[in-house]
Formats: C-alpha cells, sequence, structure tokens
C-alpha cells in the first residue's frame, strides 16, 4: 500500500514538471492565466475606481469577486484545453498501458495542481 501511495506522488511530481514546462514554454498562458486578471484589477481600481459611486461601500469589495471569478474561469479553461490536448495526442493511453489508475490520476491532479 505504501508503494502504490510513494508511486502516486512520484507519478503527480512528474506530471506536474511536464505541465509547468508546457506552461513556462507558452508565453500567452501566462499572460491569459497570470497577467490579466492582476492588470484588470489594476485598471478598474485606478483607472475607473474614482468615477463609479457605491455609497459607503469601498468599490473594491464589489470589483474583487468578479475578477476572482474570471481568473477561476480562465484557469477552468486552461485545465480543460489541456486535458483535451492530452487526450488527443494519446497522453492518456500511453500512460495505461505503463500502470493501472495511478497514472491517469496524477494526468488529472498535474492538471489542477498546474
Amino acid at each position: 500500500m505504501e508503494t502504490a501511495k510513494n508511486h502516486f506522488f512520484t507519478d503527480i511530481s512528474v506530471m506536474l514538471g511536464r505541465s509547468m514546462r508546457h506552461i513556462f514554454r507558452s508565453i500567452d498562458t501566462i499572460i491569459t492565466v497570470c497577467i490579466t486578471p492582476i492588470a484588470m484589477m489594476l485598471l478598474f481600481v485606478y483607472v475607473l475606481g474614482g468615477a463609479i459611486q457605491t455609497g459607503t461601500d469601498n468599490y473594491v469589495n464589489y470589483l474583487l469577486p468578479g475578477i476572482l471569478l474570471m481568473a477561476i474561469a480562465s484557469g477552468i479553461a486552461y485545465t480543460s484545453y489541456r486535458l483535451f490536448m492530452d487526450k488527443q495526442r494519446g497522453i492518456f493511453e500511453r500512460f495505461s498501458e505503463v500502470s493501472s489508475t495511478c497514472c491517469q490520476a496524477s494526468c488529472l491532479w498535474r492538471s489542477q495542481a498546474a
């Protein structure tokens, strides 16, 4: 049982490293997932923040949940895209030949971790 757990975490770390190499080689991914929410937050707070009156509450209290939802949605879109590309290229079939469900689960977990 202990070796299966060790293999599971080893598989996840290998797949996470593979995914991180893909992310750092793709500049559009970095811009879409990381920089866009920060830029939107800065734009809406500092450029448009003074023009919108919210009464006694702070404008950021209304803005932050929307920006967080946009960041979560872009992360979900990127995860589904990477899983689709892995399925198209036959990554899941190659890993299912190597091991049982451990490698398939590590493919899903590395997508969530990245």
